[in-house]
C-alpha cells in the first residue's frame, strides 16, 4: 500500500459533530503512573497510537502486566520501584514523552536499562532531562546528549532543587517522577508549561505542593509515598482538535463541534491566539474531570481574519499547534509576528524551519531573525500549482498540517509518509474524509 496521499480539491462546506483522538499526554502519563500504583488501575478511552502502544510495551518489558478489556485497559502495578525486569532495551519509537518520562521512573532501578528510539527521536536533546536526573544519584550515559541513553539507578537517591527554564512539561515531569522514588522533598522552580502531571499527582494524593510566584510554578514533591490504583477516562486531545479548528476557520460556510476535549488552561493557547485573530471559537458544556477542564469546542468558518503580534507568554500553551496557527496567519490580513519559538526546532522535526520552508513554497512571504518570525498574510490566498511535501523526518504534525493546507488553499498535492500519523492520531484521515475531503 502506498505511503503517499494525493489531494486535488478543496473541501466542500460541512456542518458536523466529531470526536477526535484521546489526549496523548494524558494517555502516556496515566499508563506510567498506573505502573507505579498499588493494585489494578483501569484506564478508559486510552489513545491507541504508536506512542501510547510503545508505552504499554515499555511497562510490560519492565514487568508490569496489563490487559485490554472492551473499551478500557487494566494495569497491574506493584507500587513505587515496582519494575522487575533488568538489563533490557526499551524502544520509545518516536515518543519524546515516553523516553524522557520513563527515565524519571528508572532512577531507583539498580540494573542497566537502555533507551533507544527512531531516527527523529535520536536527533533530539536528552541532556535537558539526563542532567537533573544525574543529580538524584542515577548513573546515566548518553551518545552526545542524544539517544541511546543508558541508565543505572541507585538506592542512595537524594532530593534536588531543580530550576526549569525551557517551559518543557517533559523535563518537569521527568524530575517529578524521579522525586516520587526519592526520600525527602524535591523542589522545582518551573517556567509555565503543561500541568497534567501536577493534576494527576493531586488526584492520586501523591504529596505535592504548588505555588505561583514571579511568573513561575514552585513545586514541592515529597517522595516515597505509595499511592493506590485508580480509574481514569481520558478526554479528547486539543492538539488533535487543532487541525479541525483551523480547517473549519479556513473553509467556506462550515461549522464543527468537537466533543469532550481537554481544555486545560495550559493547553488552550491555540484558542486564545486564534480568537485574537478575529475567529470566534467557543467552549460549551464546560466541566471538570479529576482536575482537568473539559468542554465541547464550537467553531465556524471566518472571513476577515487579522494578523497578530503573538504574546510569547502563550508559546508553551500552543507549542504543538503553531504549525496550523501559521496557516491561519498565512490567510490573515496584515503581518503576524511570533517570537521566541526556538523550542519548535527541538520537536520531532525542526518545525520552525520546516514551517518557514512550507509557507514560502505556497507563496507566503516569511522573514526570520533568530527565533522570531514574521508572516505576511494574504487574505486572497488560492493555490493552483502542484506541491510536494516530503523529507520532514516523518513528523506527524507536518503531515497533518500539509493536509489542512491542501484542502483549504487549493492546488494539487502529493504528501508523503502517511503512516506518520500513527504515532499520535491514526483516525485523522478517516475524519477528514468523513467531513468531505477528497483524498486518494
Amino acid at each position: 500500500m502506498s505511503n503517499i496521499i494525493y489531494i486535488g480539491k478543496k473541501i466542500p462546506p460541512y456542518k458536523k459533530t466529531i470526536e477526535v483522538s484521546s489526549d496523548k499526554s494524558l494517555s502516556i502519563r496515566t499508563i506510567l503512573l498506573a505502573s507505579q500504583a498499588m493494585g489494578i488501575s483501569k484506564i478508559s478511552n486510552l489513545l491507541q497510537s504508536d506512542d501510547v502502544l510503545n508505552t504499554l510495551k515499555t511497562i510490560k518489558k519492565l514487568g508490569i502486566n496489563y490487559k485490554k478489556k472492551r473499551n478500557f485497559f487494566e494495569i497491574n502495578g506493584y507500587g513505587l520501584d515496582g519494575f522487575k525486569k533488568k538489563n533490557i532495551t526499551i524502544n520509545a519509537g518516536n515518543s519524546g514523552t515516553l523516553a524522557r518520562l520513563i527515565l524519571g521512573l528508572l532512577v531507583k532501578n539498580k540494573s542497566k536499562i537502555k533507551i533507544i528510539g527512531d531516527k527523529s527521536l535520536s536527533k533530539r536533546d536528552f541532556s535537558r532531562v539526563t542532567e537533573p536526573l544525574k543529580l538524584f544519584g542515577a548513573n546515566i550515559k548518553t551518545k552526545k546528549n542524544s539517544l541511546p541513553v543508558e541508565i543505572e539507578g541507585s538506592e542512595f537517591l537524594r532530593p534536588i532543587n531543580y530550576f526549569e527554564n525551557k517551559g518543557s512539561a517533559q523535563c518537569k515531569s521527568a524530575v517529578m517522577f524521579a522525586a516520587m522514588n526519592t526520600p525527602g522533598i524535591t523542589t522545582i522552580s518551573a517556567k509555565k508549561s503543561r500541568n497534567h502531571t501536577e493534576l494527576l499527582f493531586k488526584h492520586l494524593k501523591i504529596p505535592i505542593k504548588i505555588k505561583f510566584k514571579n511568573n513561575r510554578d514552585l513545586i514541592e514533591v515529597k517522595g516515597l509515598s505509595q499511592f493506590k490504583s485508580f480509574c481514569y477516562d481520558v478526554p479528547g486531545d486539543i492538539s488533535s482538535s487543532a487541525f479541525f479548528i483551523v480547517l473549519t476557520l479556513l473553509s467556506e460556510k462550515s461549522k464543527i463541534k468537537i466533543k469532550r476535549i481537554n481544555v486545560n488552561d495550559s493547553r488552550i493557547g491555540i484558542i486564545k491566539i486564534l480568537n485574537k485573530m478575529n475567529s470566534n471559537i467557543i467552549l460549551k458544556n464546560k466541566r471538570t474531570y479529576k482536575g482537568e477542564k473539559i468542554a465541547d469546542i464550537h467553531v465556524q468558518s471566518k472571513k476577515n481574519l487579522i494578523s497578530i503580534n503573538c504574546p510569547s507568554s502563550l508559546n508553551s500553551a500552543a507549542i504543538d499547534e503553531f504549525l496550523v496557527i501559521f496557516l491561519v496567519a498565512a490567510k490573515a490580513k496584515g503581518v503576524s509576528k511570533f517570537n521566541n519559538l526556538g523550542e519548535l526546532n527541538k520537536k520531532e522535526s525542526p518545525r520552525l524551519n520546516v514551517a518557514i520552508k512550507f509557507l514560502k513554497m505556497i507563496g507566503i512571504k516569511v522573514t526570520k531573525k533568530k527565533d522570531n518570525i514574521k508572516i505576511f498574510g494574504n487574505p486572497d490566498l488560492f493555490l493552483k500549482g502542484k506541491y510536494c511535501v516530503k523529507n520532514f523526518l516523518k513528523d506527524h504534525r507536518v503531515f497533518m498540517m500539509s493536509c489542512i493546507a491542501a484542502v483549504t488553499f487549493g492546488g494539487e498535492w502529493r504528501i508523503h509518509n502517511k503512516d506518520s500519523i500513527n504515532s499520535s492520531f491514526p483516525k485523522f484521515l478517516k475524519i477528514l474524509k468523513n467531513l468531505g475531503a477528497d483524498i486518494k
